[in-house]
């Protein structure tokens, strides 16, 4: 039996509206050196996890700015990390706009309307960058959520159509006992969902979105460790049944810490990633690169944490 290549970290989500972590006040000296790391570890896709987050955008959105108040930004980032992603020899993924309805209603379908406008926007101020190679569904998801299939798969479709047919990424997450807002004190719930349901209900939204959807990578830290691998497993057998790629988003901050969000102890993101790799992922990403694993992070244990990585998998020199 042929063994399976090493599954290393290859991709990283990019937070620059950073409404729930800090934001470390980069300019494009510091991202520029960001992506130098993010290159030396091996990262070649970026996916930026939302272009906007109600009222602070990451690009100057003339439909955002004119129709729902958003404030205008200072920098371009998304022409930045474009320009950055060509230098650096990575593909970019755009990620949408969250308006922070669903959030606030449970109803995802609000989503729609605004988003074809920034869609349309994006693509048409964005697409002709070479780094431009996709989608990133910022509305995450986790069970079957009112309104959900309908606006994931009207969403990616109308992200094809727009633009070709490029592939469209979404990161939903596992309804498990570390599965509770960033807002909450508790750590855990009791209730979490088995796998039998996990396996039924992902079953009916696959075939829901598929053709509209292209990649699925679940977010891995809302279950214990010794759990992730029989997920992971089902993930990838029903990415498999209906015709997606299963990547796995491999968390870089740790959710057992009673402080939201510091940089993961590097054993546990070795479990996660061996896990991923017994499960047969594709490919892992991780959430993310700049605020817990990079050497210039406002957190000095992610720098230890990119010095742990780049030791065990002989990445340096």
């Amino acid at each position: 039996m042929k063994k399976q290549q090493q599954l290393l970290i290859s991709g990283t989500f990019l937070d620059e509206i950073s409404h729930d972590i800090p934001h470390q006040n980069w300019g494009r000296k510091e991202w520029d050196a960001d992506f130098a790391h993010m290159a030396n570890m091996g990262i070649d896709t970026v996916i930026l996890i939302r272009s906007g987050y109600r009222r602070f955008l990451t690009y100057p959105s003339d439909y955002l700015i004119g129709k729902k108040g958003c404030y205008r930004p200072p920098v371009d980032l998304v022409e930045m990390f474009l320009e950055l992603s060509l230098k650096y020899g990575m593909d970019f993924y755009f990620g949408i706009y969250d308006s922070g309805t669903y959030w606030d209603t449970g109803n995802m379908l609000n989503e729609l309307d605004v988003n074809r406008y920034v869609i349309e926007e994006a693509y048409q101020k964005y697409g002709h960058h070479k780094a431009f190679k996709g989608w990133y569904l910022s509305l995450e998801l986790s069970r079957k959520t009112k309104g959900a299939v309908d606006a994931i798969a009207g969403l990616g479709r109308h992200c094809k159509a727009v633009s070709g047919g490029l592939p469209v990424l979404i990161s939903p997450w596992i309804d498990g006992k570390k599965a509770v807002m960033a807002s909450e004190g508790a750590l855990s719930k009791q209730e979490q969902v088995s796998l039998e349901t996990h396996y039924t209900e992902w079953d009916e939204i696959f075939d829901g979105i598929k053709g509209a959807i292209d990649t699925v990578a679940f977010q891995d830290g809302h279950v214990d460790f010794h759990e992730l691998e029989d997920f992971l497993q089902i993930n990838k057998e029903l990415a498999d049944k209906h015709g997606l790629a299963s990547w796995t988003n491999i968390e870089s901050f740790d959710r057992d810490m009673p402080i939201k969000f510091m940089p993961i102890k590097f054993e546990k993101l070795l479990l996660k990633l061996e896990a991923a790799q017994r499960a047969g992922c594709d490919k892992a990403i991780t959430f993310e690169f700049s605020h817990f694993m990079s050497p210039q992070s406002a957190y000095l244990q992610a720098g230890h944490l990119y010095n742990r990585y780049m030791e065990h998998f002989k990445l340096f020199g």
